[in-house]
Order: C-alpha cells, then structure tokens, then sequence
C-alpha cells in the first residue's frame, strides 16, 4: 500500500492500521455531511436532495490528514457512504466510486474542480480502497447495496459507474451488472488523471494504468509507523530502567539517578537505530536491497546496523550482549519492514501469506532467544 496521491485511494496500509484491525459495522448518518466543512449545499435529483462536495481543502482538512497520518482517530477518519454531487451534474454525468476513508475522499475531489458528476461514496468502515478490495469492504455487495440505497437508478439516465483500478480484486464487474444493471469500468490509478481521463471519454492511456512507488511515496507511511510505536519504546525505555538498577543493586555499585537515567537512554540507541532501519531505511531504500521480502530488507538493514553498531559504538560490549543484539535487533527492524507489505507493488496477497508464514516464527524465535541473552548479560 502507498502512493498518497492513488485515484479514489490512498496507499496507505504501512502503518497496518487499516490492513489489520477489524472494522467496526458502524455507519456515519447522512445528516452529518450536511455541516461538514468540505460540504457545499444541497442539490435536489429525483431521488431526493443530495448534498454538493467543496473540491478545495481547507485548514481543517490538511490538519485532519496530518493526525491521520500521525495515526491520531485514523479508524473514525471517514464519511458518511452516500451519493453526493460535485458541480452541478445532471442525468448524463459520469458516476464515481470511491471509498468512505476521508483521506481517499479529499485526494479524490480537489482533483475534481470545474467538473460536474456524482461520487458515490460506498462504505468500507474508514479503509481505503486497496486494503478494502482485499477486505472484501470494498466488494461487489457493497457496491450493489450503494447502489440501490442512493437510488443511483432514478439519479442518472445511463447505467455506467467509474471505478478505482485498485478496486478490482474485490469487485465482480459481472455480478455488478447483473444485480443493478450498472455497467463497471475500471478509471486511472492516480487522482490526478481523472479529468484526462474523461476528457478521452474513458480511454486510458498506459501511464495512468501504472502503479508508481517513488521515495516520496514510501516515506509518507513512516510517521504513523513511528507513532505505533511510541508505547512499546516507552515500555522497553521503563524494562531498561529496572534491569539497569536491578544490575547495579546486585553489583553494589553506587549510582545516582542522573546516571541509572544516562545508562538506561544510552541503552536505548541500538534499538532505535533498529526501528529507523525498518520503519524509515527499509521503505525508503526498497528498490535497492536485493530480494522481494520485506522482512528480509528490514532483516538485512537491521543486521548491518546491529554490526555498525558493536564494532564502531559499542566495542567493548561482551559476548553475550553482542549476540543478543544480532538476534534482537535485525529481528525488530525485520518485523517494522514487513507491516509495509500491504502498501507495496512489490507484494501480492498469497506472496505476503507466504513471507509472513516463514517471517514471523522466526522474528519471534530470534527475538525471544536475544531478549534471554540479553537479560542474561546485564548479572554476568
């Protein structure tokens, strides 16, 4: 998962939030668009009024996608599923489908300014389209249900709707057809081709078929990555602490607190070189690093930090400690890599099964084994 800047979509799975947890069944109530900000109005169709979409953002759009981004209420960052109206669009314009993920909204309508059609907005409890389609929130009865709800049928004379390319594993195009009589086609990967897009009458041309992952891309999943992981780092900065007086205690060494605090945050730095390999290094230099499994881009960057980090940092670091870092600290830069599978084009879904089937016993093996080892090392 992420291009930030994806047609109806945004990449973002890395963070696996949206990949990973279960959706709720709740559904936003259509009344609240009514008094939302990017909201403009009502427009009246035969099925009843439908309210009008603004295609500029605003601050409180650009600070909702930055807590989003920073995994703040990134679950309850949605719309309500509906038909909407962007222009002044009538029987004959072209019907959208998108995602009720809010950040997959906004990149969809600022794209959409001096356009009249109709978004039909389905729901997907808060996900984005590419890990919806995986899902199965963004499937075929979804969208035939959005269809009959909205009364799509008596909105618009023809019987075409414009789907996400992304949408595609979990859409039966065919099944779609025979449920409603909609007709689907499948649009451009980026937001930014929509008007070409229509403007060639549905033709597309190669690069908008194209799914690019460039650096900007890749780093844009990191900080809600590195915000997950604000509570474990706090736990392990607290199991230092204790191990570190524990150590001292035993030892009858003297301390004070100014340097049980030093040791314990100079005990920290191997552990978050390893969360910067796998959450910041490993997406950012995929292209580079030899192999397709994720984990083992993070693996491999995280063994060479492991290795930087006992001969240039910390030499004279005992055997024991030495060994710990190896089977602890390639395993966690292994384990952040692999959250980034759902927002790749480097993936498939059975590819991911695969790794993960192979990846994860071993992270926990490895893993399990240094933190004895490391335990260990602080009372010998």
């Amino acid at each position: 998962m992420s291009g930030e800047k994806e047609f109806f979509t945004v990449l973002d799975c890395g963070d696996t939030a949206q990949c990973s947890l279960t959706p709720d069944d709740r559904e936003e109530p259509i009344e609240y668009a009514g008094a939302a900000n990017w909201s403009d109005g009502e427009l009246q169709t035969p099925a009843g009024p439908v309210y009008r979409i603004k295609t500029k953002l605003d601050r409180q759009d650009i600070a909702g996608a930055w807590k989003a981004r920073w995994g703040i209420g990134r679950m309850s960052y949605r719309i309500p599923p509906a038909l909407y109206a962007v222009g002044d669009p009538g029987e004959q314009s072209p019907v959208l489908v998108s995602a009720n993920y809010k950040l997959s909204f906004d990149y969809l309508r600022r794209e959409l300014s001096g356009l009249n059609l109709w978004v039909l907005v389905i729901d997907t409890k808060g996900i984005n389209v590419w890990c919806a389609a995986g899902k199965g929130t963004f499937g075929t009865a979804e969208v035939v249900r959005r269809i009959e709800k909205s009364r799509l049928q008596e909105v618009v004379a023809h019987r075409n709707l414009i789907l996400p390319q992304l949408a595609a594993p979990g859409v039966a195009a065919h099944e779609v057809r025979r449920l409603s009589g909609f007709k689907v086609n499948y649009g451009s990967v980026r937001a930014k081709d929509i008007p070409a897009y229509l403007h060639a009458a549905g033709k597309v041309e190669p690069a908008m078929r194209s799914t690019r992952f460039g650096l900007m891309d890749r780093l844009v999943l990191t900080p809600v990555e590195l915000a997950n992981l604000c509570r474990p780092l706090l736990g392990l900065t607290v199991a230092l602490l204790l191990l570190n007086l524990a150590a001292l205690l035993l030892k009858k060494e003297p301390f004070s607190l100014a340097s049980l605090t030093g040791i314990t945050f100079s005990g920290l730095l191997p552990f978050l070189g390893a969360v910067l390999a796998g959450a910041v290094l490993a997406p950012a230099l995929l292209p580079y690093i030899p192999g397709r499994a994720l984990s083992w881009k993070g693996w491999f960057l995280g063994a060479l930090w492991t290795l930087a980090y006992t001969l240039l940092i910390m030499p004279q670091a005992g055997w024991l400690q030495t060994a710990a870092y190896f089977l602890i600290l390639p395993a966690l830069a292994a384990f952040l890599a692999m959250n980034f599978t759902g927002s790749t084009t480097y993936t498939s879904l059975s590819g991911v099964i695969k790794e993960m089937g192979v990846a994860l016993p071993t992270i926990i093996l490895s893993a399990s084994l240094g933190s004895i080892a490391f335990i260990a090392a602080f009372f010998i």
